[in-house]
């Protein structure tokens, strides 16, 4: 499987990083990873974590070491993940900041990200927008909505509370599980209804 992962600049963007440190090592997949330059400087300024330093100790960069994964640039549109002829399986964006989810939902393809989801809306793959904002105004409502009536499928970082999750760790784990179900990828990394 083909899986572009888009990761902006909202809030949150170590979600991306966590979701894609947790297939990093299925080989069914090859992982296409965009980072734009908003989620390094989100990540700069919540983690302090420099995505572009390589850091070999830090576990979420060690993606740059990982044999399934390429790291794309996100303002290069010429990226293999930006034709549909390349034919990715599904895209995850990771979180979805109000700008990357307005310009999806009005046809603005102008970075590697905005561009690789529309491909997936027009190809008729499988598209997740995580949008990572709160409140949500009537315009982000309805870019959703439009995004949902072409087929995407959106999917806030809403925690389930049934998964008794009594950490960060374990809430982010039920984030990426549900995400990871929804994509059609195999996962056992949160307790599902029953399971309890």
């Amino acid at each position: 499987m083909k899986l572009a992962v888009g990761i902006c600049g909202a809030s949150g963007a170590i979600l991306g990083l966590k979701f894609v440190s947790k297939i990093i090592d299925n080989d069914n997949l090859d992982i296409f990873l965009v980072v734009s330059n908003g989620a390094k400087k989100t990540l700069k300024y919540e983690h302090n974590i420099d995505f572009d330093c390589k850091d070999k100790s830090n576990p979420l960069l060690n993606l740059h070491n990982a044999k399934n994964i390429r790291i794309l640039d996100d303002l290069n549109l010429a990226e293999c993940i930006s034709s549909g002829s390349f034919g990715i399986d599904a895209m995850a964006i990771i979180p979805c900041s109000m700008n990357s989810l307005a310009k999806i939902a009005c046809g603005i393809s102008d970075t590697l990200i905005t561009r690789s989801a529309h491909v997936c809306l027009k190809e008729k793959k499988k598209l997740l927008i995580a949008p990572r904002e709160m409140p949500l105004d009537s315009i982000s409502l309805q870019n959703m909505l439009t995004l949902s009536k072409e087929g995407a499928i959106i999917a806030p970082p809403i925690i389930g509370y049934y998964s008794n999750s009594d950490s960060l760790e374990s809430m982010e784990n039920f984030l990426i599980g549900k995400w990871l179900d929804v994509l059609g990828i195999k996962n056992s990394i949160y307790k599902r209804w029953g399971q309890i």
